[in-house]
């Protein structure tokens, strides 16, 4: 009997000390999770389970540490739109490999500055007549320009007729002679100064070459840089309008020599006095013009000289035409930046001034591409959603050329998938933080 009674006392004691463990550890679990928070509003807490009276979401326990314990499918919530997006837009990889672009461009048929001659008087003194009336009239080679009265060409006249009268000393004739030659007289006046014993009042200029003369006033005016919609022919259908949305300016040379000034009428003016070597006209050359296409500064490296190109009239009254850059000039004006791909001509239909439009291919090997519709701007740059899990993050990227609706993309995007439209995934009321691509 007390064998019996002593093990049901045993088995009493153990039965209490597990009840009273249990209970332990239920307080402690109590204790360590009395308190209950919303995972989106962290500073609703409470003691006991329930719904956030915010938003109505269940409350969570809070950690040992403070913390409130968050739900890792809402993880990708936390964060503000402008950093990351959550949504199922569908996406698509980057291509690559090698591909021949299609830039156009327009531009302007000027004169080539090679072939121009200037005309100048070699006395200073009074114009007493002009030949030419209007700007751009045709001349032809010997033709009478200017009658300039000088006081400096009188003198030298009357000195060869002194010399010749009163001394014979033949090195003294022609010293004199040689003045009068050098001041732009012909050696038939000369002689018939010599003969008649008379001197001429007047010097005569006369054209150097057949072209077109339009005075130095006209030249020397400053070209105005090309209309946005001719600068951004190049760029909306290239890459650099992609960096920099740049547009063009004329160019440098031929652009400022074929200001559109029509049939003005010359500023010279009869009794206006010129300098000695002072450039009165300018005469081009009709046989000789060139192309300027105007492209975003950025391109410059996209085109060579040699390269073949095509091109044609804006009014489409001319035909296709091949021509070959003989010149790539970079320049600035009017705080734009722009290239200038020059084409010379030779023989072409063409006249200055008209308005031309070409195509330039171009193969490129670097790089990926990209629609146009995955790409969005921030006014500074350019920017994709990468996908990233089950979020869109925005990522900064450098863009090249652009054509038949694609973007060159310049950066390293091996292994990435974005947004096929990324203007659905751009909140509008803050701006987009765009972490490094890479």
């Amino acid at each position: 009997m007390n064998r019996n009674y002593i093990g049901s006392l045993l088995r009493l004691l153990l039965l209490v000390a597990v009840a009273w463990g249990c209970d332990s550890k239920k307080e402690a679990a109590h204790n360590h999770a009395e308190q209950f928070t919303c995972p989106m509003h962290p500073q609703i807490v409470r003691d006991e389970p329930g719904s956030c009276p915010i938003c109505g979401m269940d409350l969570v326990p809070q950690a040992e540490s403070g913390e409130e314990v968050v739900d890792s499918a809402l993880r990708p919530l936390l964060k503000p739109t402008n950093a990351q997006v959550l949504s199922e837009a569908p996406t698509i990889a980057p291509e690559t490999g090698t591909r021949i672009v299609t830039l156009s461009a327009q531009g302007k048929v000027a004169y080539d500055t090679r072939e121009q001659a200037g005309v100048a008087s070699r006395v200073a003194g009074r114009i007493e007549r002009i030949g030419i009336r209007y700007n751009f009239q045709p001349v032809r080679k010997g033709q009478l320009l200017l009658e300039i009265y000088s006081p400096d060409l009188v003198a030298a006249q009357r000195e060869l007729l002194y010399v010749s009268r009163q001394d014979d000393n033949p090195a003294l004739r022609e010293g004199a002679r040689q003045k009068l030659l050098l001041l732009g007289m012909s050696a038939a006046q000369i002689a018939d100064i010599v003969r008649t014993g008379k001197p001429v009042y007047r010097v005569f200029v006369y054209s150097p070459a057949s072209g077109y003369i339009v005075d130095q006033s006209v030249v020397a005016a400053p070209a105005t840089a090309p209309s946005a919609a001719m600068a951004g022919g190049g760029a909306a259908s290239s890459g650099g309008g992609m960096n920099g949305m740049g547009g063009g300016a004329a160019s440098t040379t031929a652009a400022a020599t074929a200001p559109n000034v029509g049939n003005a009428p010359v500023l010279i003016r009869e009794g206006q006095y010129v300098g000695a070597g002072q450039t009165v006209f300018t005469i081009y050359k009709a046989s000789s013009l060139v192309a300027d296409f105007y492209l975003d500064a950025s391109l410059a490296r996209e085109v060579r000289r040699g390269q073949k190109i095509l091109f044609q009239s804006v009014a489409g009254d001319a035909a296709l035409q091949t021509g070959t850059i003989g010149l790539v000039e970079p320049a600035q004006r009017g705080g734009e930046s722009f290239a200038t791909a020059r084409v010379y001509l030779r023989g072409s239909k063409l006249n200055p001034g008209q308005l031309v439009r070409a195509e330039i291919p171009v193969v490129t090997e670097n790089g990926y591409w990209l629609p146009r519709s995955a790409l969005v701007s921030l006014g500074t740059g350019w920017i994709v959603f990468k996908a990233e899990g089950d979020v869109f993050t925005p990522k900064r990227v450098q863009t090249g050329l652009s054509a038949d609706g694609m973007v060159q993309v310049l950066d390293d995007l091996t292994g990435w998938r974005v947004a096929r439209t990324s203007s659905y995934l751009v909140d509008s009321e803050s701006f987009i933080r765009a972490s490094a691509n890479l």
